[in-house]
């Protein structure tokens, strides 16, 4: 199978070497021709970490034509807040067959992207899917050299509309059996730990941020027993949210054993028993995708859900208030929305209806 993905941050520079040491054909693309310049001239990537080797790919490229052209898999490893734009690049370029995945896609992503499709005339015969979250904790020093610091056991992904689950597992099941397949978008969507882990601890430490520019471990010493307590406030508005549209999510604390194996009493101690958290620095700023990505198309969106279904998310709220303050930005506004998503006016039904079906 010919495998391509698209984005080569630290996430995508990870992906590929690690299909590429399985044995697959595998492409990376990158808009910018700078942090893939290495890769270019050698196609390779060095791996540290979980995995210590050095992958050889097929080929690097900033010619997105050239990269998906024949691939049947297309991974896509961008910041959430870049779907819609990639959709609207990748529309002209589609082939009938193939399989399109957002890892991950925060919340509501496969269906902005799908719908993103829709408005760019695409009828080809593919795939739209998203993961729950990212199958690695990791981060890149260099171009060409990435670190995964932990390979999670599981995550779920699914299909929109649902009923492509089948072809989408056909598919993954030669590449990728940590994926599971989830019932549906909306299982991915609100069980988007994202939302619960990155934005609220960045703010709260903001003064450290900005005062040592990230030189401290983002979960072993950013998340103190205070901040757990706001983290644990989070995930019990978007488990609330979730349940009011049929979802039993899995708890943050649940999904640290599914995910690492980890368990505690409490999440602080749960975040804290994770090893595969170790070493793992904080963003250097708020400049960064845990503020730019997690709250527009995670907190943003999952507020919106809050309001149809008549749940407040007062602590959630408060958050993306903070970020756009510190920031400049009205996520409210420029995120993911119900205006943005085209959902307004819809009924609680009619959104899980869209959300499994796609329209």
């Amino acid at each position: 199978m010919k495998i391509c993905v698209i984005g080569a941050g630290n996430g995508g520079q990870a992906l590929a070497a690690y299909l590429a040491l399985k044995g697959f054909d595998v492409a990376l693309y990158n808009r910018s021709a700078w942090r893939i310049a290495p890769i270019i001239k050698n196609k390779r990537i060095k791996v540290e970490g979980e995995i210590n080797a050095v992958a050889t790919i097929s080929f690097a490229t900033t010619n997105l034509s050239e990269a998906i052209k024949g691939r049947k898999l297309l991974m896509v490893v961008l910041p959430a807040f870049a779907h819609r734009d990639i959709a609207k690049k990748i529309a002209p370029l589609l082939e009938n067959g193939q399989v399109i995945i957002l890892n991950p896609g925060r919340t509501a992503g496969a269906f902005e992207f799908y719908n993103t499709l829709k408005e760019e005339g695409v009828n080809k015969d593919i795939v739209v899917a998203e993961t729950q979250t990212f199958i690695f904790a990791s981060r890149a020093s260099n171009p060409g050299v990435v670190k995964i610091f932990r390979i999670k056991n599981a995550v779920p992904v699914a299909a929109l509309p649902s009923s492509k689950n089948p072809e989408l597992e056909q598919v993954l099941s030669q590449v990728m059996p940590e994926f599971e397949i989830a019932p549906s978008t909306l299982y991915t969507s609100f069980n988007n730990i994202g939302a619960v882990f990155h934005p609220a601890t960045i703010i709260l430490n903001t003064g450290w941020v900005e005062t040592t520019f990230g030189k401290f471990e983002f979960y072993f010493e950013g998340i103190s027993p205070s901040v757990a307590k706001i983290l644990e406030a989070i995930d019990a508005e978007r488990c609330e949210v979730a349940r009011k549209f049929g979802i039993e999510p899995m708890t943050a604390i649940q999904w640290l054993a599914y995910a690492y194996d980890v368990k505690g009493t409490n999440l602080y101690d749960a975040i804290h028993n994770n090893e595969g958290y170790r070493g793992i620095q904080a963003p250097t700023s708020l400049e960064n995708r845990y503020i730019l990505e997690d709250v527009p198309t995670s907190l943003v969106p999952i507020s919106a859900f809050g309001k149809l279904a008549k749940v407040k998310t007062p602590i959630i709220d408060s958050i993306v208030q903070l970020a756009s303050l510190m920031v400049g930005v009205d996520f409210f506004s420029e995120g993911r929305n119900f205006e943005r998503l085209h959902l307004n006016g819809k009924t609680v039904e009619e959104v899980k209806q869209i959300m499994e079906v796609g329209e």
